[in-house]
C-alpha cells in the first residue's frame, strides 16, 4: 500500500523530464557518455546506471572477435562456401596465434581484467596495459605491465582498447595510434565508437599497417 501511494504521489505530481524539477536519471547501460555529466552535476541530478552487468559478455566478446579476426574466420568460411577451399595448403589461412604473444590492453577495468582473465589460458606471454594511473593491485593477477600508450602499441601483437569515452580518450586510436602498431598486429575496440579514429583506422588496414581489426563498437552505430 505505501509503495502504491508514492507511485500514486509521483503519477499526479507528472514529474517532467528535464528541467528544474529533475531529480534523478537512471540510464540501462554500463557507460555515462551519452549524459551531460557537467550539467548533471551542476543540478545535484543523481545518476543511477548498471555498473558491472556486461562485464562477462562483453569480456566474452571481445576474446570471440579477437580469436575470429587473428584466426581469420570471417575469410575462411568466405572462401568455403565460394568455393576457394581446394587443395591442401599448409599456411594457408593461418593467421596469428595466441601463445607466447604480447597483449596490450587500453583500459584495465573491471572489463580490461575480464578480458586478461580470459586470454592469460591461451599462453599469452605478456600482458602490457595503459590507462590514466597504475593498478598494481589489479595488475598483478596477470603480471601486466603499466606501459605508455606509444610503448603499449610498439610492442603489442594484439590490442584490445576497453577504455571508457572520455575527452581523453577521444580519438586516442588515430593515424599515430596505428603507425606504431607493427604490420602483423590485430586491433580489437569493444569500448565505444569514438575512441577510434574511423578513416585512420581504414587507411591503416587498406595499407596493410596492421594486419585486421575486429569491432563491436563503430560511429555512427545503426
Amino acid at each position: 500500500m505505501r509503495l502504491a501511494r508514492l507511485m500514486k504521489v509521483f503519477v499526479t505530481r507528472r514529474i517532467p523530464p528535464e528541467g528544474p524539477n529533475l531529480r534523478v536519471i537512471s540510464t540501462l547501460s554500463v557507460g555515462v557518455d551519452h549524459l551531460a555529466l557537467d550539467e548533471v552535476k551542476k543540478r545535484g541530478i543523481r545518476v543511477g546506471y548498471t555498473p558491472d552487468v556486461l562485464t562477462d559478455a562483453t569480456a566474452e566478446l571481445a576474446v570471440s572477435l579477437l580469436l575470429t579476426t587473428c584466426r581469420r574466420l570471417p575469410e575462411a568460411i568466405e572462401e568455403v562456401k565460394n568455393g576457394g577451399w581446394t587443395s591442401w595448403k599448409p599456411l594457408w589461412m593461418c593467421g596469428y596465434g595466441l601463445t607466447q604473444s604480447t597483449v596490450g590492453i587500453v583500459g584495465l577495468g573491471r572489463i580490461g581484467q575480464a578480458i586478461a582473465r580470459r586470454l592469460k589460458p591461451f599462453g599469452v606471454q605478456k600482458f602490457l596495459y595503459t590507462g590514466r594511473q597504475p593498478k598494481p593491485q589489479e595488475a598483478a593477477e596477470f603480471q601486466a605491465e603499466f606501459v605508455s600508450a606509444s610503448q603499449l602499441t610498439a610492442e603489442s601483437d594484439f590490442i584490445v582498447v576497453a577504455c571508457s569515452l572520455t575527452p581523453e580518450t577521444k580519438g586516442l586510436c588515430n593515424r599515430d595510434f596505428f603507425q606504431k602498431m607493427k604490420k602483423t598486429a590485430v586491433f580489437v575496440n569493444i569500448s565505444r565508437g569514438d575512441v577510434v579514429n574511423q578513416n585512420d583506422l581504414y587507411q591503416a588496414l587498406a595499407s596493410g599497417q596492421i594486419a585486421a581489426a575486429g569491432l563491436d563498437v563503430t560511429t555512427p552505430e545503426p
